[in-house]
């Protein structure tokens, strides 16, 4: 099982969240994960971030690899990555 830490889109048609989750890389998009591990809102100005960092670390501790749009995300809110 890779465990990949990604972006899920919600909210409504031009009008998106996402919800960094840590998912099996078989696993659609949106579809199954295995833990919900922040938020993020792009539509505020300055978007707003909202991560578990105690989370994200101890998942990248037992192998999980972030998408580069997460990894981006964390180094925005000084995650070492």
């Amino acid at each position: 099982m890779s465990v990949k830490i990604r972006l899920a889109r919600h909210g409504a048609k031009k009008k998106p969240f996402y919800r960094v989750v840590a998912a099996d890389g078989k696993f659609p998009r949106d579809g199954r994960f295995l833990e919900i591990l922040g938020t993020y809102n792009p539509l505020y100005d300055p978007p707003e971030i909202n991560i578990k960092e105690d989370r994200v670390e101890y998942w990248i501790s037992k192998g999980a690899s972030p998408s580069d749009t997460v990894r981006s995300l964390l180094k925005k809110t000084a995650l070492p990555v």
